[in-house]
């Protein structure tokens, strides 16, 4: 796969920003002026030069995506910190490494390729930055033909299979009253092991519970 072909999907012009829903809720709830002061003081289209700043520092970041049918994950990615690649102030891309086989957020931007992503710095300036936009998924190689200033970062030896790149719709600030500061502290991985309590692959103790569903497999 080169690039991920994307469905089309029309999104609706709203003469503010956010969604329909929101507005309507607001007019509901009386809280219209606040919002329009929030989406005219802080709701951009693209990254400004502090935000270019904030995401080239940050070492991870919460994600969520939804499929066709609006049925939600979210997920968290993490390395060091610029692992959010800031091509321009219009798009970021991230890395995908080999996982559990699972591809639940790549999945779901195959049939929906709107995402949101936040990032909090929980240790120093105690501030959150989201960005909402429209994901697509591009092999590493291929991506590394066309954006020259790609780190080469490696996880235990791991490439990045693929990129998540990401065209900025909306970013904005998340306010930091209810951010905790966060002390970073050194730990120790179990990298390579099969010892299940070090890895805490079981750790909830799911796999000697009932299945809800049926599994089926094609093989």
């Amino acid at each position: 796969m080169s690039e991920q072909e994307r469905p089309e999907q029309e999104r609706p012009e709203h003469k503010r920003p956010g969604s329909a829903g929101e507005h309507r809720l607001q007019h509901a709830f009386g809280t219209e002026d606040r919002a329009d002061r929030f989406y005219e003081d802080q709701v951009l289209d693209r990254l400004n030069a502090a935000m270019i700043e904030f995401v080239r520092e940050q070492d991870m970041a919460f994600i969520a995506t939804s499929d066709s049918h609006g049925e939600c994950d979210s997920s968290f990615r993490a390395g060091g910190p610029g692992f959010i690649h800031v091509i321009d102030e219009r798009t970021v891309a991230y890395p995908e490494y080999r996982g559990n086989g699972v591809l639940a957020s790549l999945g779901n931007m195959s049939e929906n390729p709107h995402i949101g992503i936040l990032l909090i710095d929980f240790v120093e300036n105690l501030i959150g930055l989201h960005i909402n936009g429209s994901a697509r998924i591009i092999d590493d190689d291929v991506i590394r033909a066309s954006v020259k200033d790609l780190p080469d970062e490696q996880v235990r030896g791991r490439k990045p299979e693929r990129w998540v790149v990401v065209d900025i719709e909306e970013a904005y600030i998340h306010c930091r009253k209810h951010i905790p500061r966060m002390i970073p502290a050194d730990r120790v991985r179990s990298w390579g092991t099969d010892n299940v309590t070090s890895k805490g692959g079981d750790f909830f103790g799911a796999k000697a519970q009932a299945r809800p569903i049926a599994i089926e497999s094609g093989r």
